[in-house]
C-alpha cells in the first residue's frame, strides 16, 4: 500500500509517500480501505515533534478515517465486508490513517453517516468527539443552557456550536472578523469578535465555556460562568486559574477526547437529521498531505483532508 510516513521530525516537509506492508487485522480488527483521512492540529505538533504520543520516527500519522471495510479479523461482529465506516481508532496511540489502509479495532470505528461524503466523514471523528465529549460528557450539557464556544470556526469548535444548538441551548461563540458570518450561519446566538475587546465584557451568566485556546484566555473565561458551572478547556490549566475557579464555584475539566463508538453514533444521527454538517475547507491528496498540513497552519474555516 502507499503511505505518508516520516522518518524525521520537521516541517510539512518531512511527509513523504512511500510504499509500506499491507497491514493485517487481529482479533477484533478490521481492515478499512481508507478514501478520506482527516487532518488535526495534534497532527502537526506530533509531526514537528512537539508531542512525542508515538515516539520517535518513522510512523504514519492520522486518526481520523473514513473508508471501506475489506477484511474481518477472528471475532469481528456487526460489521461486514463491504460497509462504509468512519472513526478515530487507536488515539492518542499509532492508527495510521494517512494510507490506503488501515487495522483498526471494530469496536472503535461506527457506520458512516448515510448523509456524509467519505472527505465530511473522514474530517469529523477527532474535533466531533472533542466538541461532544467536551460538551455532553466533561461539560454535562443541558437543554436551555448557556454555553460559550470559543473559536466556533475553527474544527472542533463549528462542530460544537451545531451539537449544543442541536441539545437546545443558547450559544454564544467568539471568532476572527473574517468568519463572524460562517459562525452566524450555523446557529449561534451571539458572536463575538475577539479582536475588538475583551470577550467577556459581552457576555455574562454561562453555564458552560468549551475553551480551545489557551493562555491568558482559560482565566478570562471564568468571569463569563455563574457559580455553579462548568469550565471544560482542552489544554492545560494553570494552577492560579484553577484556584481562582474553586474560590468561585466553578468546575474546571481538563478533557483529552477518547475513542468512543457510541458517541460517533450520536454525531451520524446528527448529520443524518440535518442538525450537523462538517465543513470542508478544502482536499488533499495523500501525496500532498504536506501541503495539507502547510494549509492547516493558515488557521482554515473547518478541516482540512486528505481524500485517498
Amino acid at each position: 500500500m502507499r503511505a505518508v510516513i516520516q522518518n524525521s521530525v520537521g516541517g510539512p516537509d518531512v511527509l513523504v509517500i512511500a510504499d509500506q506492508p499491507d497491514p493485517t487485522p487481529k482479533a477484533g480488527e478490521v481492515l478499512v480501505r481508507v478514501r478520506a483521512a482527516g487532518i488535526n492540529p495534534v497532527d502537526g505538533a506530533v509531526r514537528a515533534g512537539r508531542y512525542k504520543l508515538l515516539g520517535e520516527p518513522p510512523f504514519i500519522l492520522g486518526w481520523d478515517i473514513s473508508g471501506t471495510v475489506e477484511t474481518l479479523g477472528p471475532g469481528v461482529i456487526g460489521l461486514k465486508v463491504g460497509d462504509e465506516v468512519f472513526g478515530m481508532p487507536r488515539f492518542p496511540k499509532q492508527a495510521a490513517a494517512y494510507a490506503e489502509l488501515a487495522a483498526v479495532p471494530a469496536n472503535e470505528i461506527a457506520l458512516k453517516p448515510k448523509s456524509a461524503d467519505h472527505p465530511q466523514a473522514g474530517a469529523l471523528p477527532l474535533a466531533g468527539l472533542t466538541a461532544w465529549q467536551g460538551l455532553v460528557r466533561h461539560g454535562g450539557l443541558k437543554s436551555g443552557q448557556r454555553v460559550l464556544v470559543h473559536a466556533g470556526a475553527g474544527g472542533v469548535g463549528h462542530l460544537a456550536v451545531q451539537i449544543a444548538k442541536a441539545r437546545g441551548a443558547w450559544v454564544a461563540s467568539t471568532a476572527s472578523p473574517d468568519k463572524l458570518d460562517f459562525v452566524r450561519k450555523l446557529g449561534a446566538d451571539e458572536v463575538i469578535d475577539y479582536t475588538s475587546g475583551d470577550f467577556a465584557e459581552k457576555v455574562r451568566d454561562v453555564d458552560l465555556v468549551l475553551e480551545t485556546v489557551g493562555g491568558d484566555q482559560t482565566e478570562r473565561s471564568l468571569k463569563v460562568l455563574r457559580r455553579g458551572g462548568v469550565l471544560v478547556s482542552l489544554l492545560n490549566v494553570s494552577d492560579a486559574a484553577k484556584a481562582k475557579a474553586s474560590a468561585e464555584g466553578i468546575r474546571v475539566e481538563r478533557m483529552s477526547v477518547v475513542p468512543d463508538r457510541e458517541a460517533l453514533l450520536e454525531l451520524g444521527r446528527l448529520i443524518d437529521a440535518g442538525k450537523l454538517t462538517v465543513h470542508v475547507a478544502k482536499r488533499f491528496p495523500l501525496e500532498q498531505a504536506g501541503a495539507a498540513h502547510a494549509f492547516l497552519a493558515t488557521k482554515p474555516i473547518g478541516k482540512v483532508v486528505l481524500a485517498v
